[in-house]
């Protein structure tokens, strides 16, 4: 007989126990599962959290699909993994650690860079770990084992294999292009790396006076919302085909407080209905005036430094000044001259650091570049080809329109926390590089110097592409991705399709010819119950770590997971984690008096039960568990979490509870008891993966129970 269930559930006191007894069985290690030999693994390698993170509802819901899927397939009979680990975080991790430093007065380059590295591996070692010791909060049943570290030793290597097949393919080139910049971080940045901010502004309408009149016009208005880089414009441009400017095409003007003749030109990249339809093109400052030039042999003038500053070619009235600080005096001295025309209010979208949420320069910088063209076709091949599919499936739309319209991808940043290009500068030819996975004895170049590795580092999502097969041994041949690569299934954010699914899969097929994964997931957002994002600083943050100490994990859980229907944008209602806290107190409830009647005979489950003269409550009750296994299962296969548990709800509460459990009161014979018994154990079979805890408690004091563990029970047929 065991012990009795207590009168309620406390998930306090059983879920730390519960998983210190999980964490102690080794059974989150796939090799130490007592599994048939031919067993088939089930790989998924987590999304890293950032070594800065601190878990937030987003974070909570992945790991709930996560560790949902791992539970059921393990149960299964599946070899699991479930890789958990961090990512270095290059610009996020140092930003942090500068903000630190300057509390004590301190800059990075008042420190240098050995002593700054020295600091973030301090801090790396004393936080970075949080955000995994939060997730076995919520339950995850991960290797842990295995973690991994986007800066381990071996995962450098991996990270200098990768950059080397690229360098030897001819696809990693250093180019000068006006990238994105942040002058606070003092890092180039990728498109997918900055946040768009509606600002209110002005359009200034400029005047450009004509070297020779055309007619009665004597100059031609332009219209910007940055007056500031005016000052290294090279031509103003005008659609071929506007016939209000055919007299202009071929003329010339004199730029307003510079004195410099510059040409009119046509290019049909303008959009004639902005502003006047005329654009001043300023190479060194935006991407499409770069394209312009390109097309037009322009030359390009930087009026701006990576500090923020005015440069000497602004001219000596403007040199040093902020962008800001140059922007009204520009406009003071076109006033004067009477050149600015009108000044319009004007609502745009800023682009800003993601990190530091600093105003972004386009800026002219040599900086390293990865060729996207056959990387980008492969990508798209691997989903066409259905090796790869999306759930929901539109997020194939957004996968494609970014692969489809693609740029080489800047890899370089200017930062000092990463992985250090392995490309090697020769001291001699300083135009001239090679590369390199270890330190070269001579220079490959001169064959006399000592050449010295330059001082970028890569794009943290250079390393991150590589996350699911370099977490395995990657490039070693290893047992573990023989094993458990390609990966089956990966749960993740709308907001990184581009970022990092789209890597990871071309990073995939180009070096190991596999696709990294069979099915993504992209999990639905939750935003604030008034429709705001989830924000701290807005204050409309929902910490889950406060909700699991209200309400238990479990209840967190499941209620959360209630809620993931068809709509991909959940509006977060406290009220279903209530519910599911009255969900787990009424499994506990009911297994406690289903308990309490069995506990009086002994009772053993048969594996293939063939009960006689079964009541009409028994007939249903069995022919109900069996719709709802089956049920679940597809649900589980299509990923409908929230149609699982809104169907584990009606099953258990209703059909078992409401209907079984009180018609089973009435009788007392063995075979009522030995059902009951039956249906008792394979609910919290079914439930577990969605209640891992509370099921768990339960199963421990089931006089019928027959492994170590819920978790590692089979699954119902």
């Amino acid at each position: 007989m065991s012990k009795e269930l207590s009168k309620t559930y406390n998930p306090e006191e059983n879920e730390k126990k519960i998983y210190r007894k999980w964490e102690k069985s080794g059974f989150f290690n796939p090799n130490k599962l007592k599994l048939k030999k031919n067993s088939k693994p089930y790989t998924i390698t987590i999304p890293p959290p950032n070594v800065t993170g601190e878990l937030h509802m987003g974070h909570a819901m992945n790991a709930f699909i996560q560790d949902a899927l791992i539970r059921w397939k393990r149960m299964q009979g599946y070899k699991t993994l479930w890789l958990p680990g961090t990512d270095h975080a290059g610009i996020a991790t140092q930003n942090v650690v500068e903000k630190n430093l300057k509390k004590q007065g301190l800059t990075r380059h008042k420190l240098g860079k050995k002593k700054l590295l020295k600091e973030i591996w301090v801090w790396k070692d004393k936080y970075g770990n949080l955000i995994l010791e939060q997730l076995k909060r919520l339950g995850c049943s991960c290797d842990w084992s295995r973690t991994a570290f986007t800066m381990d030793p071996d995962y450098q290597k991996a990270v200098k294999a990768a950059f080397l097949h690229f360098y030897n393919k001819g696809w990693i080139y250093q180019g000068k292009r006006v990238v994105n910049w942040c002058p606070r971080c003092q890092t180039s940045l990728s498109d997918l790396e900055l946040e768009h901010k509606e600002e209110k502004s002005h359009l200034w309408y400029i005047k450009y006076p004509l070297v020779k009149p055309i007619g009665t016009k004597k100059h031609i208005t332009v219209a910007t919302t940055r007056p500031e880089t005016m000052l290294g414009d090279t031509a103003v441009a005008v659609h071929p085909n506007d016939k209000r400017y055919k007299k202009f095409i071929g003329q010339k003007v004199i730029l307003p407080l510079t004195n410099r003749e510059i040409p009119i030109i046509a290019d049909s990249i303008l959009d004639p209905e902005f502003g006047t339809g005329a654009l001043k093109v300023t190479p060194a400052h935006s991407m499409i005036d770069a394209e312009i030039a390109e097309k037009h042999n322009l030359p390009a003038i930087q009026v701006i430094s990576d500090k923020g500053r005015m440069t000497k070619k602004a001219g000596h009235k403007f040199a040093s000044l902020t962008v800001l600080d140059a922007r009204e005096k520009v406009i003071k001295e076109l006033k004067k001259k009477k050149l600015l025309e009108k000044t319009k209010d004007y609502t745009h979208q800023i682009p800003r650091c993601y990190r530091c949420d600093s105003a972004i320069e386009p800026l002219i910088s040599p900086q390293w570049f990865l060729k996207m063209d056959d990387l980008a076709n492969q990508a798209i091949k691997a989903v066409k080809s259905n090796k790869i599919k999306f759930h929901p499936k539109r997020w194939e739309k957004v996968y494609f329109d970014w692969l489809k319209n693609i740029k080489d991808w800047c890899i370089s940043r200017q930062i000092w926390w990463g992985h250090q290009l392995p490309i090697w500068q020769c001291q001699n030819k300083k135009t001239e590089y090679f590369a390199s996975d270890k330190t070269p004895k001579e220079c490959s170049v001169c064959n006399k110097c000592k050449p010295e590795q330059i001082e970028d580092v890569l794009d943290t999502w250079f390393s991150s592409a590589l996350w699911p097969f370099a977490t395995l041994g990657w490039p070693k041949q290893t047992k573990d991705l023989k094993e458990f690569y390609p990966t089956n299934t990966l749960s993740t954010a709308r907001d990184i399709i581009n970022l990092w699914v789209a890597r990871m899969i071309f990073s995939s097929t180009e070096l190991i010819e596999k696709t990294p994964f069979q099915d993504v997931i992209i999990h639905a957002t939750i935003f604030a119950k008034n429709g705001q994002k989830m924000s701290k600083s807005l204050g409309t943050g929902v910490d889950p770590l406060d909700l699991i100490e209200q309400y238990g994990s479990d209840a967190t859980r499941f209620g959360m997971l209630y809620q993931a229907l068809i709509n991909q944008d959940i509006l977060f209602s406290e009220e279903n984690i209530l519910m599911g806290k009255k969900f787990a107190n009424k499994v506990w409830n009911a297994s406690r008096f289903a308990l309490m009647q069995i506990n009086k005979e002994k009772i053993k489950i048969p594996d293939n039960p063939n009960w006689k003269k079964t009541t009409k409550a028994d007939k249903k009750i069995l022919k109900q568990l069996n719709i709802t296994t089956k049920k679940l299962d597809s649900y589980l296969e299509t990923f409908q979490f929230g149609k699982a548990t809104h169907l584990l709800y009606d099953f258990f509460w209703h059909d078992f509870c409401d209907k079984y459990i009180e018609s089973a009161k009435k009788q007392d014979n063995a075979q009522t008891k030995q059902i009951l018994a039956y249906v008792l154990l394979n609910s919290l079979k079914l439930l577990h993966p969605f209640m891992p805890f509370v099921t768990e408690s339960i199963y421990q004091q089931l006089p019928f129970k027959e492994k170590e563990f819920l978790m590692i029970e089979n699954w119902p047929k």
